[in-house]
C-alpha cells in the first residue's frame, strides 16, 4: 500500500509540475475563450478533450513499457529479484532522466511555444530568452491544439507503469493511470479558469526550462524512498 502511495504521489508531483510550469497548457485555451467569446462549458470542455489527448499518448507509450516489464517478469528467475532490479532500474531511470533534464535546459533547444498576438494564438519553434515571434508559425484553431497535445507526452510516465508492470500488479497500473489523468486535466481546469477570470501566473519561463529535471527529481525520490526507506 505504502509503494502504491510513492507511485501516486510521484505521479501527481509530475503531471501538476509539468502542466503548471508550461502555460502552453492553459495560456491557448484562455486566449481563444475570450476572443471567441466562449462559454464556460466550452472553453472547460476543449481543455478536458485536448488534456484527455496529452495523456492518451503518455499512456500509449506507458502500456508499452507495462507490456516489457509484464514480459520480463516471466523469466523464473527474475520473479525472486523484481523488487530490487525493478526499483534500481526505477532509481536509474530517475537518474537519467534529471540529468537530461538539466543538460537540456543547459542547451537550451528549441521547443514548442505559444503565443499571442492580438487575439490570435500561434504556436512555433523558439528558444528560451528568445522574445521576438518568427515568421514560421501556426495559427491556432481547437484541432491544432488537440494534435499539438497528443504528440506531446508525458515521459515521466513511462517508467512508473514499467515498475507496476514488473510487478505485474493490474490494480498499481489502472491506479496510476486514472491518477495521472485527473491530477493532468484538474491542474489545466484550474489555471485556465483562474486566466479567464483575470488572474496573472507567476512567471514560469524557469520552471518551465526545468521541468523535465524536475520530473527525474520525483522519480529519483521515489525510487529511493522504495529502495531504502521501505515506502
Amino acid at each position: 500500500m505504502s509503494e502504491l502511495l510513492a507511485l501516486s504521489l510521484t505521479a501527481i508531483s509530475i503531471s501538476s509540475i509539468h502542466t503548471m510550469s508550461g502555460p502552453d497548457h492553459y495560456l491557448p485555451f484562455i486566449v481563444l475563450s475570450r476572443s471567441g467569446k466562449w462559454s464556460s462549458f466550452k472553453t472547460y470542455l476543449l481543455t478536458t478533450v485536448c488534456g484527455l489527448g496529452h495523456i492518451m499518448s503518455s499512456v500509449i507509450l506507458g502500456l508499452i513499457a507495462v507490456m516489457l516489464g509484464w514480459q520480463l517478469n516471466k523469466i523464473s528467475w527474475f520473479q525472486d529479484i523484481r523488487g530490487n532490479v525493478s526499483s534500481t532500474a526505477l532509481l536509474i531511470f530517475g537518474l537519467a532522466y534529471l540529468l537530461y533534464g538539466l543538460w537540456q535546459a543547459f542547451r537550451n533547444k528549441a521547443h514548442k511555444h505559444f503565443d499571442v498576438l492580438g487575439e490570435t494564438v500561434y504556436v512555433f519553434e523558439h528558444k528560451h530568452g528568445e522574445t521576438v515571434m518568427p515568421e514560421k508559425r501556426i495559427k491556432v484553431t481547437p484541432l491544432v491544439l488537440f494534435a499539438v497535445f497528443f504528440m506531446g507526452p508525458s515521459e515521466p510516465l513511462i517508467p512508473l507503469l514499467f515498475f507496476s508492470g514488473t510487478q505485474r500488479s493490474i490494480i498499481e497500473i489502472t491506479v496510476l493511470i486514472i491518477v495521472f489523468a485527473l491530477s493532468t486535466i484538474v491542474t489545466m481546469l484550474i489555471m485556465v479558469m483562474l486566466g479567464r477570470y483575470g488572474y496573472d501566473f507567476i512567471k514560469t519561463e524557469t520552471m518551465e526550462r526545468y521541468s523535465n529535471a524536475f520530473g527525474g527529481l520525483a522519480i529519483t525520490i521515489c525510487a529511493i524512498g522504495m529502495m531504502f526507506f521501505g515506502w
